[in-house]
């Protein structure tokens, strides 16, 4: 059955025509239910493109590769293994399988004949092309390239690390780095399970408008710096772009995708964070399309020219059932006044540019992530939905999750989705806790909470410095933003401490806010005095993995300066160092795998996976100088990273 499942996968991505979201031909829904079989099928069975390549070439010779090998042909056992990969490659046949034990092989790699290079660690099994003339690999037969690090030759202008001349041919699992562009693909080729690092662009595939069936499937994309694109497609008919994590590293990157000139575009579920512009469509050619559905698009930028969905003339292109936020522009279009439904916008500048007309089903609200944070490689995000999330079952009614309900919006709804358990999270705890006077009362401001089940505020009262708030110091039950304290006459004189607690409908409370001290002078004839202070409040998780927040506040203005050590003494990382006004404020501490293995004195090589967690003890300091160059406030805490 998986043999006879192989088969008609090949054949249907020869056959395919566009669906009418982007193009003509196969329904769109038949077409994302047909994918969404396969893809569950790939993940069922991880050897199915192995079967599919040996099914089409035929079972040929094993042959072996190794560092202590021999030139000796025909490299058919360890012990009469092949020192060259490309002395071996030139020996196969039509089906060959060549295995390449682990070491840096400084080669490069062309291959003319149907095989399966297999090597046997991605992090260990390197092909360096460094310093070497072309392309590392260069793929002129349907071959399955598997397991290995690949170094291109340099950020020399126009060189790709592999080049996918051939039709049918399959990357997956290897680490692709260091070149202008990591992959440059031809039709009916699938780029799968890859992590590209290092390049100005992860895949380029640029055609005269033959390319067809690209597959590009659950990869991870880390670019460096402006102008840095992670997915680049021009020139061709069918792509499908699922699953992929795109990351600018600098938030300096220019396009997450973009697609130009191409007939059609599926792209769904992937997260697409840091870039200028998350997504951007030159849809000029008379049938474009593109298909956006369950996508996080977050352009990290706060100025105009900065926005999550660019479409030039998109008036084929559907958006449906996106998160997008935290950007300046939300979705511009020019030239093509069209209406995008069904999708959630959340901490953007402007959501539409004026020839944009949102849809009645847009949702305007905090999507209610379970870890709501600017992606990094350590994956110290969770865009997963909270149970009340208003994006659950908010979806396009005619599209699906893959439990059979109505979609939800975000990353993990649609049929290409994820089943899984909405948590009851308790709120986040109110931020920016502020007193002052108010007609001789003292009044308490606080930032509003945006969850969608936030339910009300506890105010909490003591005499005693960080108090252990609890029902007893309960002062008042409130749902708005703020709470005025009328102290009684004889209580008037003395220092007060205040904390905020959130609390939702299902009664789980937030931690509470930062505490504030107020002191008041004079008894009943006198008004209170509010006095404001410096402060370095504990930080919140403590301990965490992998991320805390660490907040503070600012009497008067002054250059600040935060700083996070490690045991040895060594300064691990600079949250802060510039100018502040007075106020409340929050850096978050969020270490990478280095720093981390830099605290326990461990240095080993960067795989991106967080599969090394340790614990640990991190001490944070603040330094404020104030006028004259004067230290005006100085302060440290422990806070303690666990497993």
């Amino acid at each position: 059955m998986i043999m006879k499942d192989a088969f008609y996968f090949i054949n249907f991505m020869r056959r395919s025509k566009p669906h009418p979201a982007c193009g003509t031909g196969l329904g769109r829904d038949n077409l994302i239910n047909f994918i969404t079989s396969m893809v569950n099928k790939m993940k069922k069975v991880k050897i199915i493109f192995l079967i599919i390549l040996l099914a089409e070439c035929g079972f040929g010779t094993i042959r072996y590769v190794s560092k202590t090998g021999s030139c000796t042909p025909p490299y058919i056992s360890w012990e009469t293994a092949s020192d060259s990969i490309q002395k071996c490659i030139n020996i196969c046949v039509d089906g060959d399988t060549v295995i390449v034990t682990n070491g840096v092989y400084k080669e490069r790699i062309d291959i003319n004949t149907p095989i399966y290079l297999l090597g046997t660690s991605m992090d260990s099994t390197i092909i360096d092309g460094t310093g070497l003339p072309n392309n590392t690999v260069y793929l002129r037969a349907r071959t399955t390239v598997d397991n290995f690090t690949i170094i291109g030759i340099g950020n020399i202008l126009s060189t790709s690390v592999i080049i996918m001349q051939a039709r049918d041919a399959i990357i997956r699992n290897c680490h692709i780095s260091n070149a202008t562009a990591g992959i440059g693909t031809r039709d009916r080729s699938i780029v799968e399970n890859n992590i590209f690092t290092n390049l100005l662009v992860g895949i380029n595939s640029s055609g005269s408008g033959s390319y067809d069936s690209v597959y590009i499937i659950n990869n991870l994309f880390l670019v460096p710096a402006n102008p840095g694109r992670g997915i680049s497609v021009s020139n061709g008919r069918r792509f499908f772009i699922h699953n992929n994590v795109i990351l600018s590293l600098t938030r300096f990157g220019w396009f997450g995708i973009l697609i130009d000139q191409v007939q059609s575009a599926i792209i769904t579920n992937n997260l697409i964070s840091g870039f200028k512009l998350s997504s951007a469509y030159d849809d000029s050619a008379p049938r474009d399309s593109a298909y956006l559905a369950n996508n996080v698009f977050s352009s990290s930028g706060q100025d105009s020219d900065w926005g999550s969905i660019d479409i030039h003339m998109g008036s084929r292109t559907r958006v449906l059932n996106n998160i997008i936020y935290n950007s300046y522009y939300g979705i511009y279009v020019l030239a093509s006044p069209m209406t995008y439904d069904y999708n959630l916008f959340y901490k953007n500048i402007i959501d539409f540019n004026g020839t944009v007309t949102a849809g009645p089903n847009t949702v305007y609200a905090d999507p209610m992530f379970v870890k709501e944070k600017e992606p990094t490689t350590l994956s110290d995000h969770d865009f997963h939905l909270q149970k009340y999330s208003p994006g659950i079952d908010a979806g396009n009614p005619s599209i699906l999750d893959v439990d059979g309900s109505r979609s939800d919006i975000g990353l993990f709804g649609g049929p290409l989705g994820q089943v899984y358990t909405y948590q009851d999270l308790a709120p986040k705890p109110p931020g920016n806790v502020t007193a002052q006077l108010a007609e001789g009362k003292i009044l308490l401001k606080w930032n509003k909470n945006t969850e969608g089940d936030f339910f009300r505020y506890r105010v909490y009262r003591d005499t005693v410095e960080n108090f252990i708030y609890d029902t007893t110091k309960i002062i008042a039950v409130v749902s708005d933003t703020f709470y005025v304290d009328n102290l009684p006459d004889y209580y008037r004189a003395g220092t007060y401490y205040y904390k905020i607690t959130a609390i939702d409908s299902a009664i789980n409370q937030s931690p509470a806010s930062e505490e504030v001290q107020v002191v008041v002078t004079g008894a009943a004839e006198g008004p209170p005095i509010a006095a404001g202070e410096y402060k370095l409040l504990q930080n919140y998780p403590n301990p965490f993995n992998p991320s805390t927040v660490i907040p503070y506040r600012l009497k008067d203005g002054g250059y600040v300066k935060i700083m996070v050590y490690n045991l040895l003494g060594e300064v691990v990382k600079v949250l802060q160092n510039g100018y502040q006004n007075p106020g409340y404020y929050e850096v978050e501490f969020s270490p990478t795998k280095e720093e981390r293995r830099r605290g326990e004195g461990i240095l080993e090589f960067e795989t991106f996976y967080r599969n090394d967690i340790v614990s640990g003890i991190y001490l944070y300091r603040i330094e404020v100088i104030g006028e004259g160059n004067i230290p005006r406030f100085i302060d440290m805490k422990k806070m303690m990273m666990i497993k």
